[in-house]
């Protein structure tokens, strides 16, 4: 099956934030409130055409929030619906997002996530990405990963 992917519009906003609350409420117990994604105002990301939805089938299956930065492109968030994980629909979202940075001029990309999703965390590893440094910020406590572009090892 082929999964594209598509600047969001207004009209997936809806399936935007099922798709997030379902990929993330997991972890509000672990992490002891909602995750940062949960929080993000989807409305606007998309007016700024900061979001991407991934489609299988005609479904949006999946969300990416790519935010160009000065120094990087900073992945802001994938988000897959809990049906489709572990069907290759984040993996083709990440491919995209280092795409996407690498036509817009970056040398690398960066992100963040909760220290407490170490699911997350083996994944990005697995895909390349390192460890840059961790800090706590608005309550939530962060570690920062990196990937150089055009590389297959894990890079700072």
């Amino acid at each position: 099956m082929v999964v594209t992917l598509r600047p969001a519009i207004q009209s997936d906003l809806a399936t935007v934030h099922e798709i997030v609350r379902a990929a993330y409420t997991h972890y509000i117990a672990r992490i002891g409130r909602k995750p940062g994604p949960m929080l993000d105002n989807y409305s606007a990301l998309i007016s700024d055409g900061r979001v991407y939805v991934a489609e299988r089938d005609d479904t949006v299956q999946g969300v990416l929030v790519l935010v160009p930065q000065k120094d990087a492109m900073l992945l802001d968030n994938v988000a897959v619906a809990p049906e489709a994980q572990g069907s290759g629909i984040g993996r083709r979202m990440l491919e995209f997002a280092e795409q996407t940075a690498i036509k817009a001029g970056y040398g690398f990309i960066k992100l963040y996530t909760n220290e407490a999703m170490t699911e997350n965390i083996a994944l990005y590893t697995r895909f390349g990405y390192a460890e840059t440094h961790r800090a706590e910020e608005r309550g939530l406590r962060r570690l920062y990963m990196s990937k150089v572009l055009g590389e297959t090892r894990n890079q700072v």
